[in-house]
């Protein structure tokens, strides 16, 4: 075992400089450019960006990023879903971070697979398997939170619809256009539509149409109601119909959703909940009802 990770470590180095030397004969095109950039531009430089570490095993987990891509394939779910993640994290940066995730599992089951087989022995296949077995599991369960968070996030923005929209509604009725109503809606809420709002404002700002903005707001969200209330904004900017009935129907409709996906909730939940009647409650009810007559027959005889 010393002997193999003494090679796995000396294979690694060999690979490093090789990989080095390459780049180092041939510099991408970037690295050409760059220093001729650093006075207009130097947040720029991806060396300094990165640091030492990262210049030097950046490219390599990079590739292998890239190879984790090509492997568990879905690159467009993962496209979309980190747009309506709302964040600034690329595909690349989260198929590294898939890496990491992957080469923890396999860490992981490795530690587990050297235990067993120094205590138990084993067949050294299997333990390979479950090692490639910890890394799938550990590049799904990244997948997994990512689907998690913006599920999440969703929900939160389908929670703040009605509130928004009303608000919206109120403005417009007062007099003011859809998009200095969001303005003035900005500076009273904090949440996740609210940045999604903010990227509208800034869209709107660096020139786009307010119809196009809205429309890419409906695009890249994942919340029905919300991309019906952009619809709904684009068609009112282009055809200059009423806006504050529909905001206020909309909001309405979401409100009634929300209560008929609690009470879906609730009857789903039904089962679940009696397991703790059954197993719990009514065990302790029928103790406290025998009980006293126990005592009693046991004083008597």
């Amino acid at each position: 075992m010393i002997g193999a990770v003494l090679g796995l470590a000396l294979g690694s180095g060999l690979v490093l400089i090789a990989s080095g030397w390459h780049r180092a004969r041939h510099p991408a095109l970037d690295l050409r450019v760059v220093p001729y950039l650093r006075d207009i531009h130097p947040s720029a430089d991806p060396v300094r960006r990165r640091g030492a570490l990262g210049a030097l095993v950046g490219p390599m987990f990079s590739t292998a990023a890239r190879s984790v891509g090509n492997l568990v394939g879905g690159s467009a779910s993962v496209q979309r879903r980190l747009v309506r993640l709302g964040g600034t994290t690329t595909l690349e940066e989260f198929r590294v971070r898939q890496l990491v995730w992957g080469c923890a599992g396999f860490t992981a089951a490795a530690v587990l697979s050297t235990v067993v087989w120094s205590f138990r022995g084993g067949n050294v296949p299997a333990l390979l398997v479950v090692c490639v077995v910890g890394f799938l599991l550990g590049v799904l369960g990244c997948d997994n939170r990512l689907s998690a968070a913006v599920r999440a996030r969703e929900d939160r923005m389908r929670e703040e619809f009605p509130v928004v929209a009303d608000l919206l509604a109120l403005a417009v009725a007062a007099g003011e256009g859809p998009v200095a109503g969001i303005e003035r809606i900005l500076r009273v809420i904090h949440g996740s539509l609210s940045e999604e709002l903010a990227r509208l404002l800034a869209d709107i700002r660096t020139g786009t149409q307010v119809s196009t903005a809205f429309d890419a707001l409906a695009a890249r969200t994942g919340v029905p109601s919300i991309a019906r209330f952009a619809e709904g904004v684009a068609v009112a900017v282009d055809r200059g119909t009423p806006l504050v009935d529909v905001l206020h129907a909309q909001a309405a409709d979401v409100r009634e959703a929300g209560r008929r996906d609690l009470i879906e909730t609730g009857g789903r939940k039904e089962i679940a909940m009696m397991v703790p009647v059954v197993f719990l409650i009514l065990p302790v009810t029928v103790v406290f009802a025998f009980f006293p007559g126990y005592i009693g027959l046991h004083l008597a005889s």
